[in-house]
């Protein structure tokens, strides 16, 4: 009877909630008319259960039906339209069957039951922006560094795995969480392992550090030319240093000898794993040519259901001709695949990033009054041809874009687009949007809907990079959240591997703390419900997946997870305190701590 009460009460509460949800569509980045409906169809269900519900109390007890898992005892956060919060969720052949209170452990009978004890349960989390590859046996992890000391100690046990002569790479470090607060440098390197050469990539990709034999190799000199966009620094005497940004890396890591696919395929499985140890159930892979997108299917062929969902980016060149015969030689577009792999949208580089540094802004880098970045890599006309192609062919668009000139540039580029050539629902997206551009740029985008895939965490993680190049209201609105919705512009959220733990990226949307524990622009900030929104049903809908996944509710996929701490109750900066628990992946518990 407690349920038929709580049906009945709510029914004749339509038009209220109707109302509640116009708002929380506008808070939460999701159109009115998405909400409205949702509420309509929860109201008829709510009228028909309510009708037929009394008198099935009033019939004999009915055996209880049978289910693979139930989890009651709980806190179950939906993350649906109305933001509804339950007690208990059951699931059967992969989908769930019902959410309710605990009297689901009367109504159900499961081959497994869970309590929670207490615990928030909420929708797996979907990042929309992830780098996911295999280990090559040369490679070192260099995340979460504290010295250079370390660092320089990793490539030197490398050297001495390897032998002399055989190239060492690796990725993660950042100056920000070294002890020395400065970048490594090519003389670093050279102490380290002077008989190797020697190119280790910055956290964020945007830059790397090569050592004397690996410049030498390359044959680089201050007077080389790059790529679009590439930078070989230089020291005070004019030398090379070892830094190089963007483009520029490929002139030394092309040089790196390909690793065989069985060198590359166990860790690539076992990187995909540990996404669920995170929570993480779904993700956005940015970016593959036509040979990498094979290599995930190869992986998906055997392995689907072990790792997260994916949606895969086809990343295009630069050159406008070859990145049309590109897609024409892929056969494929956006949505391709089923419910484990998928393509995703058309990846392609507008400008750098902060970490290069080289993002193209519309104001100078503090304390450079004559540096603006180092883009764009195409110019209009260039970027029109390729976004037309994609768009025409039926593809979604994900373009990198981090400084206000490269979003502005890229929004009236799709604006003139979609104006000749409109299609509905295109969802085309901006990754990044690091640096707010003008009202009027925000004020294009919701026009033409186009959205935004944000990254959070980058407030945090690179707080530092942040303090370094921009200033005033540059600075504290970095990586904004509020004001692009207030503009009516649609945001999901994820990490771009920096870190990937979703923890980060959420704290930092609620808090606005960087690494120092300092807070940079309070009004950008989210409330928790809304960042954990954007972390997994606006997240799908990037994918057109918002039916399948992204919310727990009745027919979607049982895609969750179970937290140490309640994220909705305690003070967001204990936020990255919390651990995952526990983590369904289509009804399977995958993962448990």
């Amino acid at each position: 009877m407690h349920e038929t009460r709580r049906i009945e009460s709510r029914a004749p509460a339509v038009a209220a909630r109707a109302v509640a949800g116009r708002t929380l569509a506008a808070r939460a980045g999701v159109g009115e008319a998405v909400v409205v409906r949702a509420v309509a169809r929860r109201a008829v269900a709510a009228w028909l259960v309510a009708a037929w519900l009394p008198g099935l109390a009033a019939a004999p007890a009915q055996a209880q039906e049978p289910v693979d898992l139930l989890l009651h005892n709980g806190r179950v956060f939906t993350a649906d339209e109305l933001l509804s919060t339950y007690s208990a969720v059951a699931v059967r052949d992969g989908r769930i069957v019902a959410l309710g209170w605990n009297e689901l452990t009367d109504r159900y009978r499961a081959a497994r039951t869970i309590d929670l004890a207490g615990r928030l349960a909420l929708p797996g989390f979907v990042d929309t922006h992830v780098h996911m590859r295999g280990n090559p046996e040369r490679w070192i992890d260099l995340a979460g560094l504290e010295s250079l000391a370390e660092l320089k100690a990793r490539v030197t046990r490398k050297a001495e795995q390897l032998g002399a002569g055989e190239w060492i790479t690796g990725y993660g470090w950042s100056e920000d969480e070294l002890a020395e607060q400065r970048r490594p440098f090519r003389q670093d390197l050279d102490d380290a392992a002077p008989a190797n050469p020697v190119i280790l990539t910055r956290a964020g990709g945007h830059s790397s550090v090569a050592s004397s034999l690996a410049l030498d190799a390359a044959g680089l000199t201050p007077e080389t030319e790059t790529p679009p966009g590439g930078i070989i620094e230089v020291d005070e005497q004019g030398r090379v240093n070892g830094i190089l940004r963007e483009g520029a890396q490929g002139l030394v890591s092309r040089l790196v000898p390909d690793p065989t696919p069985d060198e590359l395929r166990a860790s690539f499985v076992e990187n995909l794993r540990d996404l669920l140890r995170l929570g993480v159930t779904s993700i956005i892979h940015a970016g593959v040519d036509i040979a990498g997108y094979a290599a995930w299917e190869a992986v998906y062929a055997e392995h689907a259901g072990e790792v997260p969902r994916a949606a895969v980016q086809l990343r295009v060149p630069p050159d406008p001709a070859r990145a049309i015969a590109m897609l024409d030689r892929f056969r494929r577009r956006t949505g391709d695949g089923d419910e484990w792999l998928r393509v995703g949208p058309m990846k392609f580089f507008v400008d750098g990033g902060y970490t290069g540094a080289a993002a193209w802004t519309l104001e100078p880098y503090k304390g450079q009054p004559d540096y603006y970045g180092s883009g764009p890599l195409i110019d209009e006309a260039g970027l029109m041809e390729i976004s037309r192609a994609a768009h025409d062919r039926g593809w979604q668009m994900g373009f990198h874009t981090i400084g206000d000139a490269a979003i502005a540039m890229t929004v009236d580029v799709w604006a003139r687009m979609l104006e000749e050539s409109p299609r509905a629902d295109h969802r085309h997206y901006l990754n990044h949007f690091t640096v707010r551009p003008p009202a009027e740029t925000m004020r294009k985008m919701a026009t033409w809907n186009i959205h935004i895939a944000q990254q959070p965490n980058f407030t945090y993680t690179l707080e530092g990079r942040y303090a370094e190049h921009l200033e005033g209201e540059r600075y504290a609105t970095n990586n904004p959240l509020r004001s692009p919705m207030r503009h009516g512009v649609f945001v999901a959220l994820g990490s771009d591997i920096l870190p990937i733990g979703p923890m980060v990226g959420l704290q930092a949307a609620v808090t606005r703390q960087g690494m120092s524990g300092a807070v940079v622009g309070p009004g950008e900030a989210l409330t928790m419900p809304e960042a954990i929104v954007g972390y997994t049903r606006l997240a799908a809908h990037l994918t057109f997946e918002e039916e399948e996944k992204g919310s727990l509710e009745v027919g979607k996929l049982a895609d969750l997870v179970v937290l140490s701490q309640d994220l909705l109750t305690i003070d967001p900066a204990r936020t990255m305190e919390t651990e995952v628990d526990l983590t369904v992946l289509g009804g399977r518990v995958v993962y448990e701590r």
